[in-house]
């Protein structure tokens, strides 16, 4: 499967599969899309909505390039807040092509996070600052099997016009039952089948606006 890296519009790099005509992250801009998405609409809301609540505890449904993970890592040491970060990712990201993407110059940053999280072994917690740890899971998210675990979810698979499996009832039940009470999920998705998905399994589901080129995206909580 061809793979090439791209420009998207904020001027960040990401991953496109040209057979798919698909990206790891948004053309209309990777880093845009990843704070709006998944730190102003996530990670930002859960702490003001708990702000009491530490560790935070996160799991990311395709950790992919770790722009989600490095820009979550950034936040945890400027607010001086403790996350236990948990990736999974059923097809790794080569160290060929993570050494093209620009998110260290873009969120001029030093590279000490971003090196560390590629280059840290699968199944193994890493501290890789005094703020944030990193655990790597590799296999399918059908695989997850986490009780009552996770604060906040950054759910970011690829779409459902690709792979429609992973936006399902069976998929959201994982999650829903992943989640400790009132906890979070987030993705940049706004279908109507996702929502009703969602719904489905137990949560309570927003409409948002979206990041830059879409429309809406949903938040959805495990609400008690």
């Amino acid at each position: 499967m061809n793979r090439k890296i791209i420009t998207t519009a904020d001027g960040s790099k990401t991953i496109q599969i040209e057979e798919w005509n698909e990206q790891y992250h948004s053309v209309h801009g990777a880093v845009n899309e990843a704070n709006h998405v998944f730190i102003k609409h996530g990670l930002a809301y859960f702490i003001e909505t708990f702000p009491n609540i530490q560790p935070i505890e996160i799991l990311e449904i395709g950790f992919g390039t770790g722009l989600n993970a490095l820009i979550t890592a950034l936040k945890a040491q400027e607010l001086k807040i403790k996350i236990n970060y948990v990736g999974v990712e059923a097809y790794p990201v080569n160290q060929n092509e993570i050494k093209q993407l620009n998110y260290v110059d873009r969120l001029s940053t030093n590279n000490t996070i971003f090196s560390g999280m590629h280059k840290c072994s699968w199944e193994n917690v890493h501290n890789l600052s005094p703020q944030f740890t990193l655990l790597k899971q590799q296999k399918l998210f059908s695989k997850i099997n986490q009780i009552n675990t996770f604060n906040l979810i950054y759910f970011d698979a690829f779409g459902a016009r690709i792979q429609p499996e992973l936006w399902t009832e069976s998929i959201f039940k994982i999650m829903y039952h992943s989640l400790m009470d009132n906890g979070i999920l987030v993705t940049y998705s706004a279908k109507g089948s996702v929502r009703r998905a969602m719904q489905a399994v137990g949560f309570f589901v927003e409409r948002l606006p979206g990041p830059p080129g879409k429309r809406e995206m949903l938040r959805a909580q495990k609400r008690v």
